[in-house]
């Protein structure tokens, strides 16, 4: 069926995004930016207290359970929208039917893309195509289909702007895919109707979808260079909020280059998905540790400049469903690309979330609906006493 096969490449990517070695390295901060011990942010030594179970986590729960639109998904970027909106980002997506038992039917609609969009208490699904016939949010190509990264709006809040990954299947086996580039999906951002799907920069074997972060002057892309084994940060800026108006910049390790092949590796270990958001008078960087296989670590970093160096992580959570040991039992169950929603945070509370999933996506994710939706946690960041 078209739908599991299209299941089981996500899932797929969720564990390579998860298998990494090494340990984290950073380099030189920008030139301009102040040290790496000359912020507060740095030199500060932070603990973190953690709270699951956070908002909107129980309204996703039981939107989902409902089974008449969204019920299960990963990615998990958020984007504050004119009209009290928020709207959710997500990938790889299940549709109800719910069973009552909390099962799903093998038949469920999967689509690579969607929307939830939230008005207080009230959920609503977007979706290409029709009520009856639903179909990803940007039309797969004829080989492969586009996952969503980082968001934000542009044109003064008109236009929404989703980074959308490209991938392509090679053959006919489970692992016959592979990333192909990075394309701008721009949305109009009352109708959420796809307005325009353009090519970005795609040259250095970065897939520039984690995060997308507004400084001053200029929108901070941070991408990952994912080599299986081990991912790297890098960073890229372009001027103003339009991705595709201004070229971009690429971080060497000592400056700005317009050459996208002199991009800098920034630090290793990083998930495909993560967030960097000023903290204090620095900067914050929220990950899933891919330093471990199948981690259940969600680590911070510190620095001074947006382009690092990223020093002193601190463990913010351990995620609870990993492995056997965890809360489903089963060692199946893996834990990913944690990032902040820093347009939720409350002074020194950020709101975290992560998705889950299953290496046995066949059986657990109809077995289970709970299984495939993201988590949230409040993490209290504190200076140490």
């Amino acid at each position: 069926m078209r739908a599991n096969k299209s299941r089981r490449l996500g899932v797929a990517a969720a564990a390579l995004a998860l298998v990494a070695t090494g340990i984290p390295t950073a380099q030189a901060a920008e030139p301009d930016a102040t040290g790496p011990s000359e912020c507060d942010a740095v030199r500060t030594d932070w603990t973190a207290r953690a709270t699951p179970q956070a908002d909107p986590e129980r309204l996703l729960n039981a939107y989902s359970n409902t089974g008449k639109g969204w019920t299960g998904g990963d990615s998990t970027y958020s984007v504050k929208l004119s009209g009290g909106r928020t709207v959710w980002i997500f990938s790889d997506t299940f549709l109800g039917p719910v069973n009552p038992d909390g099962s799903r039917p093998t038949t469920a609609p999967f689509i690579n893309n969607s929307f939830v969009v939230q008005r207080g208490d009230s959920l609503k699904t977007v979706t290409g195509g029709t009520p009856a016939n639903p179909t990803a949010l940007v039309k797969p190509p004829a080989n492969g289909w586009y996952w969503f990264g980082a968001a934000q709006t542009s044109n003064a809040g008109r236009n929404l702007d989703v980074v959308a990954l490209r991938f392509e299947r090679t053959g006919p086996g489970q692992w016959d895919w592979r990333w192909h580039s990075n394309y701008l999906a721009r949305f109009d951002s009352k109708t959420l109707k796809l307005r325009k799907l353009a090519p970005i920069p795609s040259a250095a074997n970065v897939q520039w979808s984690a995060w997308l972060q507004r400084e001053g002057a200029y929108t901070y892309i941070y991408g990952v260079e994912d080599l299986g084994g081990s991912k790297y940060q890098h960073v890229a800026r372009v001027r103003g909020t339009d991705l595709l108006a201004k070229p971009w910049e690429y971080w060497t390790g000592n400056g700005w280059s317009a050459d996208e092949s002199a991009s800098a590796r920034v630090l290793e270990g990083v998930a495909n998905e993560h967030s960097v958001t000023r903290w204090r008078d620095g900067y914050l960087l929220v990950t899933h540790d891919t330093t471990e296989l199948f981690s259940k670590r969600v680590l911070g970093y510190f620095s001074c400049s947006p382009t690092g160096p990223w020093v002193k992580p601190v463990e913010l959570y351990q995620t609870p469903e990993t492995g056997a040991d965890g809360s489903y039992g089963n060692a199946n169950i893996i834990t990913y690309n944690s990032h902040d929603h820093p347009d939720r945070r409350r002074g020194n509370r950020l709101l975290v979330s992560y998705n889950v999933n299953s290496l046995d996506a066949n059986t657990d994710l109809y077995a289970d609906v709970s299984i495939y939706r993201p988590r949230f946690v409040e993490v209290a960041l504190e200076a140490a006493r």
